[in-house]
C-alpha cells in the first residue's frame, strides 16, 4: 500500500509545473502584480459612507425636535381665558383660570364642574374663544 502512495506522489511531484516563489507568497500576502494598485478593503469604504448618512439623520431630529418643542411652547404661551381646550388625558373643557404652571377647565356647564391641570397637559386647543363666552 506504502509503494502506490509513494508512486502516485511522485508522479504527482513530476507532472505538476514548478512553481516561483515570490516574496509576498513567502510572507502570506496577496500575490503582487506589476502596475497594480492595491485598495482598502470594501467594508472599509462603506463605513465612510454611513457616517455621514447617520450624521445627517441626528441633524434633522434635532432640528425637528427644536421645532415641535418651539410650537408647543407658543401654544401652551397664547392659552386665554374662554379657549375650549383638550388634554393629553381626553378632556375638552372651557379655560376658566389660567396661573404660571396650571390651568382650570370647566368640563360641564350644567353642574359648573371644574379640573385644574397641570398647564403641559394641554395638548390643543380646539376652539379660540372670546370674552362674550
Amino acid at each position: 500500500m506504502k509503494s502506490i502512495q509513494h508512486c502516485v506522489a511522485n508522479f504527482a511531484l513530476q507532472t505538476a509545473p514548478p512553481k516561483q516563489m515570490s516574496a509576498s507568497a513567502a510572507t502570506g500576502s496577496a500575490p503582487e502584480v506589476p502596475g497594480a494598485t492595491t485598495q482598502a478593503a470594501p467594508q472599509f469604504d462603506i463605513f465612510w459612507i454611513f457616517i455621514p448618512v447617520i450624521v445627517v439623520m441626528i441633524a434633522f431630529s434635532i432640528f425637528g425636535q427644536r421645532k415641535e418643542r418651539k410650537k408647543r411652547e407658543q401654544l401652551l404661551n397664547n392659552i386665554e381665558k374662554h379657549d375650549k381646550v383638550g388634554t393629553i388625558g381626553g378632556i375638552i373643557g372651557l379655560v376658566v383660570e389660567i396661573k404660571a404652571d396650571t390651568v382650570t377647565l370647566k368640563v360641564d356647564e350644567g353642574s359648573n364642574f371644574r379640573i385644574t391641570f397641570a398647564k403641559s397637559a394641554v395638548s390643543e386647543v380646539i376652539e379660540k374663544g372670546t370674552a362674550a363666552n
